[in-house]
């Protein structure tokens, strides 16, 4: 699934081609979404914002559509008129005189005014988006010291978007590294001076993916810039320790680490 930093390079990539310029076609493949095609057309794109791993389209008549890429999503910019070729499912087409996004295959997908989005039971229970640069070290380490996440282990708390809004896998596994901790912490086991680590590399790690990556491949959902310490350096040495990097399941997911230098 593409994590934070992705989602919000998708949204620059949608904003520089859409915002204010007049849509002179809608398409939405759900029969529930179709009766605003027409409304659409005309009107114009006023924002388009990440929201974790969400999105959130504001049109210029009040409507706001939210959409979430879950596991296979993906948004393409092309040329308007034109259609790629692929295997995927196209669930929405917004396009102006010049150019088109099309969504694929996600199915989590409402239109409604932007107060009722607000509601949407994913926005409700995210946290933080940890790309908002309005979210500071200290509140992160105010979030790890609350009721509800100070008893719990790292390893599965990066993952649940209640506490940090964009984490995912990759996150996971590097900001852990950065702060030399194991998945089996939990914050209230910590010094300040590992909460402290640990709060700047949560927001660290993500923002300087999200600046750094360049180009996603969508088969593995890394690129060609920003370099991991240990996400699918499984049997490499670490670059830290010398330690041998370990692969193991976590979560349900796979997790890379350092089991000598992250204790």
């Amino acid at each position: 699934m593409p994590e934070g930093p992705e989602i919000r390079r998708a949204a620059d990539q949608l904003a520089a081609v859409m915002i204010g310029q007049p849509l002179t076609k809608v398409w939405f493949a759900f029969p529930q979404l179709k009766h605003y095609q027409d409304e659409l057309v005309g009107g114009t794109i006023t924002s388009i914002e990440p929201r974790g791993k969400a999105l959130l389209t504001d049109f210029s008549n009040g409507l706001t559509m939210y959409s979430h890429n879950q596991l296979y999503g993906v948004w393409k910019v092309v040329r308007a008129g034109e259609t790629p070729q692929t295997k995927r499912d196209l669930r929405v087409r917004l396009e102006t005189a010049e150019w088109a996004i099309l969504l694929y295959s996600a199915s989590d997908i409402t239109l409604a005014p932007r107060g009722e989005i607000e509601q949407h039971p994913f926005l409700r229970r995210i946290g933080p988006d940890v790309l908002d640069r309005a979210v500071t070290q200290e509140q992160v380490e105010q979030r790890l010291l609350s009721a509800a996440f100070c008893k719990r282990q790292l390893g599965g708390m990066l993952l649940d978007q209640s506490f940090l809004a964009g984490l995912g896998n990759y996150l996971r596994a590097e900001i852990l590294w950065q702060a030399e901790l194991a998945p089996k912490h939990k914050p209230q086991d910590l010094s300040p001076e590992e909460r402290h680590k640990l709060a700047q590399a949560l927001l660290e790690i993500p923002r300087i993916s999200y600046q750094t990556r360049g180009q996603v491949n969508e088969d593995r959902h890394h690129g060609t810039v920003f370099s991991f310490k240990v996400f699918h350096r499984s049997g490499e040495p670490c670059l830290r320790c010398g330690g041998m990097i370990e692969k193991m399941s976590l979560s349900s997911r796979p997790f890379y680490w350092c089991p000598v230098c992250q204790k």
